[in-house]
């Protein structure tokens, strides 16, 4: 069965195309950080690009270190 073939998509962050491997291999299935699905509720309501993805963890990451040490 051949993987269904990526998407071209623009960053609901910055704004960059990028191709989404929905169905297949993806970039993303690499990184450590993954987009939740979306909600009602989210920020993004699609994938991001590579690097807004990487911005994106490095923030939580920054935030998450602030409430600690709180």
């Amino acid at each position: 069965m051949n993987a269904a073939p990526g998407r071209s998509l623009v960053c609901e962050r910055c704004g960059a195309t990028f191709s989404c491997g929905l169905g297949g291999p993806c970039w993303c299935a690499a990184e450590a950080e993954r987009h939740p699905p979306p909600t009602a509720q989210s920020a993004y309501q699609d994938c991001l690009c590579p690097a807004c993805l990487r911005a994106l963890a490095r923030e939580r990451a920054g935030a998450l270190k602030e409430d600690l040490r709180r």
